[in-house]
C-alpha cells in the first residue's frame, strides 16, 4: 500500500545516511519546503519537491495543508510502567526536601516498589498502555522502558512481562530495560541485594529473554561504581548491553563505569564534570578508529525542571564534539511527563541547545542510543515511517519556542495513522 503526503509546507528530511550526529552536526537539519513524502508498506520510500502530482493516481492521498512534517521523537530513558503517581512526594519537595532525603524517609523508588507489589499484572499493563497512548499522542514513536520498581525477584519480573506485553500490542517501538539496580530492596543489606541481582534476578531475565538492555543507578546513595560493573559484567553473559544512570546527584563515576562497560548510553549527566567529558572524547576516538562502539550522553531536562536541580551541561557536551541525545525520563517520581516536546523546549531554554540541536537530540541521536538509528529517528528512504504532521509553522523554531501550544496535528506509526 502506498500513501502520499502532499502540500507539506516543511519537511525534516534525512540525506546524510548517519546514525547520530554529533558536534556541529547536530546544529544542521536538512529541510525541505514545499514537499511530498511517499510510504509503502510502512516505510518510508521517497520524498521531494518535484514531480509529488504524479504519484496521487496510484496512492492514497493526505493532505498536510501546509504543516510541518517532521520525525516522531524517540524517547530513550522512561519509566512509564509504575503503579501510582507520587503527588504527595511533590508537596515534600516543595517543602523543601531533597530526592535524597524523600529516599531515605522510605519513599521515592521504594514507595513504588511498594506500591507495585500489590498490583496486578493485568492492571499495571493498563495503565501503563494509557501512558503509551499519551506519548503517541504527543509525538513518540520509539520509547525505551525500564524495570526498576519491583526491587525483587518476582516483581522485576512482573514489570518485564508488562513491557513485553507492551512490545507486542502497542504501535510504537519498544526497547525494554533490566533496572533490577534501581536501589536496594526491603530487608537487603546492600551485598545482599547486589548478589540478588547478579545470581538470581539476570540469570532469570536473561533465561526469558525479557530485556535488551540492563542499566544500574550508579550514583551517591544507591551503587558504586565497583557495584555497577559486577552487574553489567553479568549482564553482559546474558546478552544485555549495558545502558547507565550516572552523574545525577554527584561525580559517583558513572561515565567512568558507563565507558568501560561499552554503555549504549550515559543518562542523566547532571553533576558531569570537564572529565568526564574527556573519557567521552577518548571513546569516541576509539569509535572512529573502529575499535569500540559509542557511548551516547544523554539529557534529561525534565528531570532537572521537575526536582529544580542543574541541567546537565548540553552546550559543553556538543562543543567536545560529541553526540548529545535527549529523553523524557517519564516516571512517578522526578518526571511525571513523556512529553518529548516540552524536553526539547526545556533542551533550548535552560541547556541553551539550539533548536536544530535540540530537534535532532530527540530524534536521531535518541534512537541511537536505543541502537535504532538504522530504522528510526529521522526521515530517510527505507526506514520506519514513524511521523508527525504539525499545524503550518513558519520555521521549525517554533516547535520549542511555543512550549505549551499544541502543534501537533496528526501522528503516523508504520505508515498507518494514530486516531
Amino acid at each position: 500500500m502506498k500513501t502520499l503526503i502532499k502540500n507539506i509546507g516543511l519537511l525534516l528530511a534525512d540525506r546524510h545516511g548517519k546514525p547520530f550526529l554529533r558536534g556541529k552536526e547536530m546544529a544542521s537539519l536538512d529541510v525541505l519546503s514545499n514537499a511530498w513524502l511517499l510510504v509503502e508498506d510502512g516505510r518510508i520510500a521517497d520524498f521531494g519537491t518535484e514531480r509529488g502530482e504524479s504519484l496521487t493516481a496510484q496512492s492514497e492521498v493526505i493532505d498536510a495543508r501546509g504543516g510541518v512534517v517532521l520525525p516522531s521523537f524517540c524517547d530513550s530513558h522512561t519509566h512509564l510502567v509504575y503503579a501510582e503517581s507520587r503527588e504527595d512526594e511533590f508537596v515534600d519537595k516543595i517543602q523543601g526536601l531533597s530526592y535524597a532525603e524523600i529516599a531515605r524517609r522510605g519513599g521515592g523508588i521504594l514507595n513504588s516498589a511498594d506500591r507495585l507489589h500489590e498490583l496486578s499484572e493485568d492492571e499495571l499493563y493498563r495503565r501503563a498502555m494509557e501512558r503509551i497512548a499519551e506519548i503517541i499522542r504527543k509525538g513518540t514513536g520509539a520509547v525505551e522502558i525500564k524495570s526498576g520498581y519491583g526491587l525483587n525477584t518476582e516483581d522485576e519480573l512482573k514489570m518485564l512481562r508488562v513491557i513485553r506485553r507492551i512490545k507486542e500490542s502497542a504501535p510504537l517501538k519498544v526497547m525494554a530495560t533490566f533496572l533490577g539496580a534501581h536501589a536496594v530492596g526491603r530487608g537487603y543489606t546492600q551485598e545482599e541485594y547486589v548478589r540478588l541481582v547478579v545470581d538470581e534476578m539476570i540469570p532469570e531475565v536473561g533465561r526469558q529473554q525479557l530485556a535488551d538492555f540492563i542499566d544500574v543507578f550508579c550514583d551517591e546513595g544507591f551503587f558504586t561504581p565497583d557495584e555497577t560493573a559486577r552487574i553489567l559484567e553479568a549482564g553482559a553473559k546474558w546478552g544485555m548491553r549495558p545502558k547507565l544512570h550516572g552523574q545525577e546527584l554527584a561525580d559517583s563515576g558513572g561515565v567512568e563505569v558507563a565507558v568501560a562497560h561499552r554503555a549504549l548510553s550515559v543518562d542523566h549527566l547532571e553533576s558531569m564534570t570537564e572529565n568526564d567529558i574527556r573519557l567521552l572524547q577518548m571513546s569516541y576516538e576509539k569509535f572512529e578508529e573502529g575499535n569500540d562502539l559509542p557511548t551516547i550522553p544523554t539529557a534529561l531536562p525534565g528531570t532537572s525542571f521537575f526536582l529544580n536541580m542543574p541541567f546537565a551541561p548540553g552546550r559543553k557536551i556538543i562543543e567536545a564534539g560529541l553526540p548529545l541525545a535527549i529523553a523524557s525520563d517519564y516516571n512517578p517520581g522526578s518526571t511525571p511527563s513523556g512529553d518529548m516536546k516540552f524536553a526539547v523546549s526545556l533542551a533550548c531554554i535552560k541547556m541553551r541547545l539550539l533548536p536544530e540541536e535540540a530537534l535532532n537530540a530527540a530524534t536521531l541521536n535518541s534512537a541511537a542510543a536505543m541502537g535504532l538509528s538504522h530504522d528510526y529517528g529521522s526521515i530517510a528512504r527505507g526506514k520506519v515511517a514513524n511521523f508527525l504532521i504539525t499545524r503550518p509553522m513558519k520555521s521549525l523554531n517554533f516547535l520549542p519556542y511555543a512550549y505549551t501550544t499544541p502543534v501537533i496535528e496528526r501522528v503516523f506509526l508504520n505508515g498507518v495513522e494514530q486516531k
